[in-house]
């Protein structure tokens, strides 16, 4: 029970992980290319972001993390969630620390990353 705990914590983290690696560097190159929001152009960024972040890190861990079964199908829905609370989390954080936040921080582009992220790992993990 508790490697189960661990392996579903450690898909969380990988996902995580990826998201702050691209959270981080889109804040460093944002300023200069601040525009007018264009939502409809965004998500398929975000999408498109999340499908290759999930490949690479099939370089790096290419086996799943969770079980076979039921808990990895539910972890494919609820881990998008809490990273797309996270990215939400660390708008708000950066919102108190005076700098503005990026359209990741909002919840449906943290969400669709995400998603797309484990999508990948569903289908290509060994």
């Amino acid at each position: 029970m508790l490697e189960l705990l661990f392996d579903v914590l450690g898909e969380f983290a990988l996902q995580a992980a990826g998201e702050v690696l691209l959270e981080l560097g889109l804040h460093s190159v944002a300023e200069p290319l601040r525009r007018p929001p264009r939502p409809w152009l965004a998500a398929p960024g975000y999408a498109i972001l999340g499908t290759l972040f999930g490949a690479l890190s099939l370089l790096l861990v290419s086996h799943h993390l969770t079980p076979e079964g039921p808990l990895r199908l539910l972890n494919l829905v609820f881990t998008p969630l809490a990273v797309g609370g996270l990215m939400v989390a660390m708008g708000i954080w950066r919102a108190r620390k005076g700098e503005s936040p990026l359209r990741i921080h909002r919840f449906g582009y943290g969400f669709l990353f995400a998603l797309c992220f484990a999508l990948v790992r569903h289908a290509f993990a060994e």
